[in-house]
């Protein structure tokens, strides 16, 4: 990949990030998150949170789903399944993969913001407090920001950053697939009263900036081992 066509993918990588910054601080401030959650629960509690395709399939299933794809990456590493990537680029995509799931929840138990199903408004007892406002604690246990579960998917989007080097299609399937699961994931725990909306949006965010980030720094570190041991 020459100077120039660099340069042009590193201005589209980082219009999409800044865009969809505006785009999950937009939804922050639109105050959607708690209509969209009061559509599946009440002062009851949430009548799906503990349904067997709710908890069991798409929780805990999904979970187990996740590892299986990680331990095949793994698996990957040592007899690769498939042309393309070679063997740094493929511990680089499982390294990404796990820097992921390790700073997603890492995040969640810093935070004060308490999940849905906690709320006075739906059987808790903590107060609705948006997680962008510092400084105020709603009264319940919190770690509940941003959306762990939906990192189960989102958190393999550095495959396409590894992808797209060598098979551009194959890398825009795989990051359509992420991205339609996360999604999956992320709605069944708002359906369960597990998260908002925003908790799987900023979840989506944080593993896109930190894969591309990571691979974008990798590229960078091997563009002039590359160039070296060309004649």
């Amino acid at each position: 990949m020459g100077p120039a066509r660099s340069r042009s993918g590193l201005r589209r990588d980082l219009s999409i990030t800044l865009l969809a910054l505006a785009a999950v601080v937009a939804w922050d401030h639109s105050g959607l998150d708690l209509a969209v959650t009061r559509l599946f629960g009440d002062a009851g509690g949430f009548a799906l949170r503990n349904a067997w395709w709710t908890e069991r399939v798409l929780h805990d299933g999904a979970r187990w789903m996740s590892w299986a794809v990680l331990g095949a990456l793994l698996f990957n590493i040592a007899r690769p399944g498939f042309e393309g990537p070679d063997r740094q680029e493929r511990i680089a995509w499982v390294l990404v993969t796990l820097a992921c799931v390790i700073a997603v929840p890492a995040l969640k138990r810093f935070s004060a913001t308490s999940c849905p199903w906690d709320l006075q408004l739906f059987g808790g007892t903590a107060a609705y407090v948006p997680h962008w406002l510092p400084g105020l604690t709603d009264g319940g246990p919190g770690h509940c920001f941003p959306s762990g579960h939906a990192v189960s998917a989102f958190g393999f989007m550095s495959g396409y950053f590894i992808l797209r080097r060598h098979d551009p299609s194959v890398a825009r399937l795989w990051l359509a697939a992420v991205l339609v699961s996360g999604v999956v994931l992320g709605a069944v725990q708002t359906v369960r009263g597990a998260h908002y909306a925003s908790h799987t949006l900023w979840t989506a965010w944080l593993c896109w900036t930190l894969s591309w980030a990571m691979t974008s720094a990798l590229s960078a570190r091997r563009r002039p081992a590359v160039a070296a041991a060309s004649p």
